[in-house]
């Protein structure tokens, strides 16, 4: 069991103690109700407990609560009550803190034996005998892409946020279905095959004629349409924009009608995106168990709707738009069907959101998307509930904040949005650049290899360190850096460690389970390395509690370095005491397991040589 866990297990208890002592009749304290901190000073112990919360249920000081509480865990301690639990530690009063000086010993073996065990698996909760999320069905919809488009950042900030929550969730006994919606209908898809019929048909251009992946090709047709009546100065000729914006939709018209030849020219286009999209999120290590079509759904979302208006759920404009009045939840009212009868997005998700319920039974349904579909969402879940689906109770909307570059915000429409191969390959030639500078090609191996993914380490760390709700700007330069909080600086530690582990096998230095070894590890950098380690199950249980990865990037880049001034203080190979040499050989050799397991949860490759 997680050390700090353990401790707030026997404080919850003796908590609940002191609770029938005085003959309180409240509800018994939970364990996830203690909250844990760091003590400000060696001094004041490792772990720190806060008593304030409960002064009003006990109707004590805090300060008396503390003396309580170390008396009744020194008394059960005697008594044999804590059994099942190996006491970590001293617990003692600290004002209105209940404080807790660890057994630096026994707690040092029981972690580094816990994480040479599980291995690859250490942090994984799917380990312990009630993993917290286990029996929970997530379904996560994420990316999302538009087939007039190839990926850009934006999708890089939701795939790496789905993705890595996903993960997380996963190691916490949720069982996970990651999904994606594929928008391939619409006016604006129909405004980049309405450009390829204008500029490129006759030619008979594609993307293998011109030498251009698959999706950017589409992506540039788009561009062109928005640069119908658009004259060389900027200056706009608004007859031929408005005739351009009316012939896609008759086209979108058309295509609902299922005219052959427009369908025949969808298919291809929607081909030539969806396959370059696909290269992309193989290239990102972006994985879905199911995609769903926009076209297939909306006509799902469409029946609904007209049930719901039979139903007396929506009503009709007399133009024949079909509307929902959303006075309840203190809004106007929003339109589901157009008067032409084709579908929104809003028919779309509808229709996605009742497919989806029935392919997989969830308890859950998280949409990662944009902190600009807030409205969106709180009418979709509004419209689900309105219709009797009991399940739209286990709807969330995982809002992310806008990520631009440093030049300002991306407009797909006027060709200003940076494409996702593009920044990567970006990140990746500036990589290549400063290994041939420092003359490394020979000493990392397949340079091409290790500069992708060190590059691919860069843009998801610096994507993933900042929380899901704020905006950000990427900031490439920044991102590279061997320094600081980057990417790269986790790669460079944990191939810094690999070199370490391969010198002591070359003079035949080994790693070692004794405990009496292990109890060497008691200075001030050792023992605080050691505790950092052991918080990795609880870091990823709270981050995947609160769907937010950026927790789990301050955890690793505080365990680079505490590793940092660990290997500075503390002599591995050269130390002349060859006990402790092994004992910190195998505290090395757990931070290198900390430093990859963590870094998988964030999409972070783990390099041996760079």
């Amino acid at each position: 069991m997680d050390l700090r866990k353990q401790c707030a297990i026997i404080v919850a208890y003796a908590l609940n103690e002191l609770l029938e002592t005085k003959k309180l009749q409240v509800e018994k304290i939970k364990t996830e109700n203690i909250t844990l901190e760091n003590p400000p000073s060696a001094e004041m112990g490792d772990i720190g407990i806060p008593l304030f919360s409960f002064a009003k249920t006990l109707h004590m000081a805090p300060p008396m609560i503390a003396k309580e509480l170390e008396k009744i865990i020194l008394e059960n301690s005697c008594d044999g009550k804590y059994s099942d639990y190996q006491m970590p530690g001293d617990f003692f009063a600290v004002g209105p803190y209940l404080n807790i000086r660890l057994n630096k010993g026994l707690v040092a073996s029981g972690i580094i034996e816990k994480i040479e065990n599980q291995g690859v698996n250490y942090g994984s909760l799917n380990n312990e005998e009630v993993a917290p999320m286990k029996g929970r069905r997530v379904m996560i919809e994420f990316s999302s892409p538009n087939t007039n488009k190839p990926l850009h950042l934006g999708h890089l900030r939701n795939d790496a946020l789905g993705e890595s929550v996903s993960r997380m969730l996963r190691k916490c006994g949720a069982e996970v279905f990651k999904v994606n919606i594929i928008n391939d209908r619409g006016v604006h898809i129909c405004k980049s095959m309405l450009a390829y019929k204008k500029f490129h048909e006759e030619k008979g251009d594609t993307p293998e004629s011109l030498g251009i992946k698959s999706d950017r090709f589409v992506g540039d047709c788009y561009v062109e349409f928005n640069n119908i009546g658009r004259k060389a100065d900027g200056t706009i000729i608004e007859a031929e924009k408005k005739a351009a914006e009316e012939e896609a939709q008759n086209m979108l018209i058309e295509w609902e009608k299922g005219n052959e030849e427009i369908r025949c020219l969808w298919k291809r286009m929607n081909k030539w995106a969806i396959d370059g999209v696909k290269k992309t999120y193989e290239r990102t290590g972006i994985s879905f168990d199911k995609l769903y079509y926009e076209s297939e759904t909306y006509l799902v979302g469409k029946e609904i709707i007209l049930q719901g208006l039979k139903d007396s759920h929506f009503y009709k404009e007399e133009d024949g738009s079909v509307w929902v009045d959303l006075a309840e939840i203190n809004l106007d009212k929003k339109v589901l069907l157009r008067k032409d009868g084709t579908a929104l997005y809003m028919t779309q998700d509808i229709g996605t959101a009742v497919s989806r319920h029935n392919d997989w039974n969830f308890n859950n349904l998280v949409y990662v998307v944009g902190s600009e579909q807030i409205y969106h969402f709180k009418v979709l879940f509004y419209i689900l509930k309105k219709l009797g689906y009991e399940w739209a109770n286990k709807l969330f909307h995982l809002s992310y904040g806008m990520v631009n570059l440093p030049e300002g915000r991306m407009k797909s429409r006027e060709g200003t949005v940076v494409d996702a191969d593009d920044l990567i390959d970006n990140l990746r030639d500036d990589v290549l650049a400063e290994i041939a500078e420092k003359g490394r090609q020979d000493a990392v191996g397949d340079v091409n290899e290790v500069a992708e993914k060190i590059a691919l380490g860069a843009l998801h760390y610096y994507l993933l360190q900042v929380s899901p709700t704020k905006d950000m700007i990427f900031n490439p330069k920044e991102s590279l850096s061997f320094n600081g909080n980057t990417g790269p600086y986790l790669q460079y530690m944990g191939a810094r460690i690999c070199s370490i582990l391969r010198k002591a096998k070359e003079i035949g230095l080994d790693c070692t389970t004794d405990k009496n070894t292990l109890a060497l590890l008691s200075s001030e950098e050792e023992w605080a390395l050691i505790k950092l380690l052991g918080e990795l199950p609880s870091v990823l249980e709270k981050a995947a509690d609160s769907l937010d990865p950026s927790s789990v990037a301050v955890y690793l880049y505080e365990v680079a370095k505490q590793f940092s001034k660990f290997y500075h203080e503390c002599p591995i190979i050269s130390a002349e005491d060859k006990k402790l040499a092994t004992a910190r050989l195998t505290l090395a050799r757990c931070t290198r397991t900390v430093l990859q397991n963590g870094m998988e949860m964030i999409l972070v490759p783990f390099l041996e040589t760079m």
